[in-house]
């Protein structure tokens, strides 16, 4: 089971009514993670009124938590989250900063405003899918290598790395859902002379297309 988290950080700003608001979505793998940003930004901006913010951490995203940073109770960590949440990205941060310009935007305007800032900033970002792909590693011989990465052309199998020694062995990198199966065409491909191996599991991050939306 896969999960969508930042693999690069993004920035927007905006001002409404005066008061500028700059977002910045960021990648965190923990909380100390989010805590150092968090504190990043406060060092930077620290003449702005307030620096809110807002993560979910864990495979999951189990572990939340926003701060309305001296802003009326929930009118600015909550929607910052909410936002986080709807686009189902986990292992992230968002801070928005805010310069008051004068005049109050009221409860409303200002969960509107945090929201937005929230949305625009992890538009400015780069999301990726982290899955995890067990990795096999299957040797044969010379003659089988190039029907062998055909195959693997052929059914968008990755390769992580190819061996070459007496025989050649490719390491796959494949859901474990399709363990069997795989397993299974390749006892096929191979006449059952290929020796395959299973050698642990890791994750695979792919940047994802960005699609425009803004909350």
């Amino acid at each position: 089971m896969g999960y969508i988290t930042l693999l690069e950080k993004g920035t927007a700003e905006f001002t409404i009514q005066r008061s500028r608001f700059i977002a910045q979505a960021a990648p965190a793998a923990d909380e100390a993670a989010a805590q150092a940003f968090l504190q990043s930004v406060r060092k930077k901006y620290y003449d702005a009124r307030h620096n809110c913010s807002a993560w979910v951490l864990g495979a999951d995203g189990s572990r939340q938590r926003s701060s309305d940073d001296g802003e009326p109770g929930g009118t600015a960590g909550m929607p910052i989250l909410e936002v986080i949440r709807r686009r189902g990205v986990t292992n992230c941060v968002v801070t928005v900063t805010r310069y008051f310009g004068g005049i109050k935007l009221g409860a409303g305007g200002l969960t509107r405003a945090y929201s937005h800032a929230a949305a625009i900033g992890l538009d400015a970002a780069v999301f990726a899918e982290v899955q995890t792909r067990r990795r096999l590693a299957v040797t044969v011989s010379y003659p089988l290598l190039d029907p062998l990465e055909r195959w693997c052309r052929q059914n968008h199998i990755r390769v992580e790395d190819t061996l070459y020694t007496e025989t050649a062995t490719l390491t796959l990198l494949i859901d474990p859902a399709d363990d069997e199966g795989t397993r299974a065409a390749l006892t096929d491909l191979t006449a059952g002379s290929a020796k395959i191996e299973s050698r642990g599991e890791t994750e695979v991050v792919e940047a994802l297309e960005k699609n425009g939306a803004v909350d």
